[in-house]
């Protein structure tokens, strides 16, 4: 998910847009499902997790030209890591991660605003131990889903629908429904619906997904050692 040469607001504003955005679909869409399945969880998980895989697709393929369409720091740091291209230096990154952080929790006001939800911090606690484990393996699968494909010589037309998939299925098949991304859980702790994480739960969902982009990034090197 390498961008053209943009400069470096520009690249900023595509990531806050992008990540923002990519939480307004996730928080939206489980208000949305709450309102529409109030005695059926499982279909609101349904409803969330198929606008989720929807939504991520689309802004992928819009905003990849732009900045890579990373929405994610762990996404970023891995890009760093796996010398994919040229090393962008601290400053890409330290803007890339300040704009996905705050994109991420403009995102989740947004929707909050949109439903006419009051934004609070989420009481939903969900770091018990399956669930950690769960994240560390979503994020995992996630950066080697996206390098792998990357060093075969994928394009965005292939990565978006790809990404958009194996997070809708990652909804499903992991205990914590793949938060998978530090911004996305650090904006989802200011809502406090469906989609919500406790901000006691956070720190916890965050260290497992960075130790997971760690595991993806070791599989990378492992199985696609050489760039297409």
């Amino acid at each position: 998910m390498h961008p053209v040469i943009a400069p470096l607001w520009r690249r900023a504003l595509a990531e806050l847009l992008g990540t923002g955005l990519l939480v307004t679909v996730v928080v939206g869409s489980g208000i949305m499902a709450e309102r529409l399945s109030p005695a059926d969880v499982g279909l609101q998980l349904l409803e969330n997790s198929f606008a989720t895989a929807l939504g991520l697709a689309v802004l992928i393929l819009l905003l990849a030209p732009v900045s890579g369409a990373h929405f994610n720091p762990v996404v970023t740091l891995a890009d760093i890591a796996l010398g994919a291209r040229p090393a962008p230096g601290a400053p890409d990154a330290l803007a890339r991660i300040a704009a996905q952080l705050l994109g991420a929790v403009g995102g989740a006001l947004l929707a909050n605003a949109m439903f006419g939800v009051a934004s609070a911090f989420s009481a939903e606690a969900r770091a018990d131990a399956g669930a950690v484990l769960a994240e560390v393996v979503a994020t995992a699968g996630l950066v080697l889903l996206v390098f792998g494909l990357v060093r075969a010589g994928h394009g965005a037309v292939v990565i978006a629908p790809a990404v958009g998939a194996y997070i809708g299925a990652a909804y499903w098949f992991t205990a914590s429904t793949s938060f998978a991304n530090p911004a996305v859980t650090v904006g989802r702790m200011f809502s406090d619906t469906f989609a919500g994480i406790a901000p006691a739960s956070a720190p916890w969902f965050i260290g497992a997904q960075v130790l997971g982009g760690a595991v993806g990034a070791a599989l990378v090197l492992l199985l696609f050692p050489r760039k297409a």
